[in-house]
């Protein structure tokens, strides 16, 4: 009977053979490493020069320049805004912000100018592209246009938020209150509603929250804009799942009045005196003192006669969305950022930028209200502003609920 067994000399062997094979894949696997070491220091970056002095010229002759080969109106439509207008914000943004100051780099050649970087922002804000879009024109990269968009927004907040996004002052309120009286409104000082942008990168962790019965998630608007489509309240950020109640509950609109900072107006109707302006809204809006909707089901010719004006005037907010949207695509066509925070300061810089044309092109409109009448003649029938108000009311709980309750009173325009 054959048997076998283990010698010395077995056991030697088999351990000298397992210490030359980890030494072996010690070696290779060390050899490996540093080819791939050597290889990365080797790699340089992807770079062409896309000669960025031509785009500058190019561009130059093309808008800028005495004898420009596109006219007025073609930059206007391309640029949304007239030439003035532009150049405005271009000097502003150039002499606040490094960013767009035309620098020399270490190299020592000079960088994109100050109107080719304001440029790219306005055709992605404009157009809805894509940020590598602009390359073949402008001669700028993607992580370039995107910079040159992310500053922009960032410059027209901080540079021009204070004037062209705000609420209206006493001024302002006057005029706005005798264009209501106008239009058949006393009292009347803008139009209320909320629109959705989908939010197309949402981060999945947060889609339940956002998205709404579409099946898209999306984040809510609410503003309000008057006649000449001049958008006075923003508030921007909620999820698409609440509705208008649901904002509205959050909204600051009615700060001002509450903290005593808003100033007082007066005006009459039907005899009455009242003392809060107020907004057109639809149906789903609370029949508070600040909101006048139409009538749902009139039955006769004055109730039919009011709910077809008042149903005509509230489509100011719609139409403010409207023209928004149609100015800059990139509202209208879903948002392509992560960062919550940069579209909100893509959505803001759109408003303030609509704002700053209205402006600019509002004498313009077909549509003009003289109020020079209202202006020359305080009568009992004109509405007024208190232009030397105080905002010296204490703001205790007990007078913010007294006028949080004014503003909820129900049955302040029931007659």
């Amino acid at each position: 009977m054959a048997s076998s067994s283990r010698t010395p000399f077995n056991d030697a062997m088999e351990e000298s053979f397992d210490q030359l094979l980890d030494q072996q894949f010690e070696n290779v696997f060390v050899e490996l490493s540093n080819s791939e070491e050597v290889a990365k220091k080797n790699r340089k970056r992807a770079y062409f020069d896309r000669k960025r002095e031509e785009g500058h010229v190019l561009l130059w002759n093309d808008y800028f320049s005495d004898n420009a080969i596109f006219p007025l109106q073609t930059f206007r439509r391309r640029f949304r805004m007239k030439k003035p207008l532009f150049l405005r914000i271009v000097d502003r943004l150039s002499s606040e912000l490094m960013f767009f100051q035309h620098r020399r780099d270490a190299t020592g050649r000079f960088g994109h100018s100050p109107i080719q970087k304001c440029t790219a922002a306005i055709r992605l804000l404009a157009y809805g592209y894509a940020s590598d879009a602009v390359d073949e024109y402008l001669r700028m990269g993607e992580t370039t246009a995107m910079s040159c968009l992310e500053n922009f927004t960032k410059g027209i907040i901080s540079f021009f938020g204070d004037e062209y996004l705000r609420a209206p002052t006493a001024t302002n309120l006057r005029r706005l209150l005798n264009i209501g009286k106008i239009r058949g409104f006393p009292g009347m000082i803008g139009s209320l509603d909320c629109m959705h942008w989908e939010w197309k990168n949402c981060p999945t962790a947060w889609k339940g929250q956002y998205t709404r019965g579409s099946g898209k998630p999306t984040i809510v608007l609410e503003a309000i804009a008057s006649q000449d489509l001049w958008i006075w309240h923003v508030f921007f950020g909620p999820p698409g799942t609440l509705n208008d109640i649901n904002i509205l509950d959050r909204s600051p609109i009615f700060d001002d009045i509450l903290q005593g900072r808003a100033p007082n107006v007066k005006y009459k109707v039907n005899g009455r005196e009242y003392h809060l302006a107020y907004y057109l809204t639809d149906g789903i809006y609370p029949k508070w003192a600040t909101f006048i909707q139409s009538i749902r089901l009139p039955q006769n010719r004055k109730a039919t006669l009011f709910a077809t004006h008042q149903e005509a005037d509230r489509k100011d907010v719609e139409r403010a969305f409207g023209v928004l949207q149609a100015r800059f695509h990139i509202i209208k066509n879903p948002a392509l950022v992560w960062d919550k925070e940069k579209i909100g300061n893509i959505m803001k810089a759109c408003i303030i930028l609509h704002n700053m044309i209205v402006e600019d092109e509002r004498d313009g409109y077909n549509i003009q209200f003289d109020v020079s009448e209202f202006l020359q003649v305080e009568g009992n029938q004109t509405p007024q502003v208190d232009l030397s108000y105080s905002t010296g009311m204490p703001l205790n709980i007990e007078n913010m609920m007294g006028m949080r309750n004014q503003l909820r009173d129900q049955n302040m325009h029931q007659q």
